[in-house]
């Protein structure tokens, strides 16, 4: 567990979700400059901060640290990545999945998607 690989993993989901480095530290309470310097492994943050990036990237704060969920299914970061989509790639999104599960002969419960 290393400030770079830390600040590597809030860089990454934080593009992931389309958040300017600007916009991402105006919603964490923190300035941008700050923002850089844990990206770039420079800073180390305060336990506070940690868990107001963890919420607003809709992570635990195991993920950030560790790089890993604690009983958590990969699932997290498919919400995050849903989260930004309009209804439209949504839907088609949903239609690949309904496709990928018929191909792993997965019974879709139709009311669910």
């Amino acid at each position: 567990m290393s400030n770079m690989q830390i600040g590597s993993r809030i860089r990454e989901l934080r593009e992931l979700q389309n958040y300017t480095r600007e916009g991402f530290a105006e919603k964490v309470d923190i300035s941008a400059k700050f923002l850089y310097e844990i990206e770039t492994g420079r800073k180390g943050f305060s336990a506070d901060t940690l868990c107001r990036i963890a919420q607003t990237l809709s992570v635990s704060c195991d993920y950030i640290m560790l790089g890993e969920e604690k009983g958590i299914k990969g699932s997290q970061k498919i919400a995050c990545i849903l989260e930004c989509l309009d209804t439209k790639q949504v839907s088609r999104i949903q239609d690949i999945i309904k496709v990928l599960y018929e191909i792993c002969e997965v019974p879709v419960n139709q009311t669910t998607m």
